[in-house]
């Protein structure tokens, strides 16, 4: 089975985690609000390695979380992702940020999980998910309003779930909805996911791959008094 590297640092949680197959065999992360990737990643992934008995010759492929998510953290990740891929001729997989963080979801059939990462003011990144883990709608960066996700609820529980949940339980209140701003990206969830991937050859072109920001990045500058 393959050995897999994955990385998730499209969030505060700065995340690397070894798979074999569909099982994570082991994890280092730390979700700091002060973004420690450019200290801790490259630390982490040793660590993993030397957790998993393993060295850099054992592995079948990287994985990178792709977003959206932190432009600063995405970047971190994929340059990180590449460089290993070049150095050690190894192919690079993506993995949809939200996607790994629906896996964290136990689902019944009918049910559904909708990952929001929280951006600027009342926006958020969402993507909604069924039992499976099949997108049910694409990726959008969005507005909450008290309409929002009504047309995925009415006598099923729906699950919204990440950073943006508090936000979005201020204004939604169909009682069907469900909460959870614990949760973040792991690297944990991403090992079934690649290795999927992996499976079916589906493989990024190193050289132009670029993370999946969905909204142009706005450097942000103080105004001169």
């Amino acid at each position: 089975m393959a050995v897999i590297l994955n990385l998730e640092t499209a969030t505060t949680n700065c995340s690397v985690s070894i798979s074999k197959g569909d099982e994570t065999i082991s994890l280092k992360e730390n979700n700091a609000m002060d973004y420690s990737h450019s200290e801790q990643l490259h630390v982490y992934i040793k660590e993993a390695l030397e957790e998993a008995s393993l060295s850099f010759s054992d592995l079948d492929a990287v994985a990178i979380s792709k977003g959206p998510g932190s432009y600063t953290g995405l970047r971190i990740g994929v340059s990180s992702a590449k460089g290993l891929c070049f150095s050690l001729g190894l192919p690079l997989i993506s993995v949809p940020t939200l996607q790994g963080m629906a896996h964290q979801v136990k689902l019944e059939k009918g049910e559904l999980a909708i990952p929001v990462l929280d951006a600027r003011r009342m926006e958020v990144y969402s993507c909604v998910y069924d039992e499976k883990f099949e997108e049910v709608r694409e990726t959008r960066a969005e507005i909450i309003t008290e309409s929002s996700f009504a047309d995925f609820v009415s006598d099923r529980r729906v699950f919204v779930i990440g950073s943006g949940a508090q936000k979005c339980k201020e204004i939604i209140q169909h009682p069907n909805f469900y909460f959870d701003g614990e949760i973040v990206p792991s690297a944990k969830q991403m090992g079934p996911i690649a290795y999927q991937k992996y499976q079916a050859g589906q493989f990024e072109d190193v050289a132009y791959f670029e993370p999946y920001y969905l909204k142009d990045f706005v450097l942000q500058t103080k105004k001169k008094s």
